[in-house]
């Protein structure tokens, strides 16, 4: 299954290790449809493609990660 959808996300969108996980409710896949959780690291480039569904997981323009540590 490919969805080939981009889901725009702001700063707070992301986990405290800058990334999201897919699925995600944002992506609005269905539950029937999902494929294994797999971890995407969007604050490192700014986007990330889930290797299941090819969403890509991008960071709104201007939106900046604060890095905590």
């Amino acid at each position: 299954m490919s969805t080939s959808s981009t889901i725009e996300l702001a700063a707070a969108d992301l986990n405290d290790q800058g990334g999201v996980f897919c699925p995600s409710p944002k992506a609005h896949m269905p539950l029937w449809s999902s494929h294994p959780k797999v971890y995407l690291d969007v604050a490192r480039t700014g986007e990330a493609r889930c290797p299941y569904c090819g969403t890509v997981y991008r960071l709104k323009a201007g939106e900046v990660v604060a890095h905590g540590h």
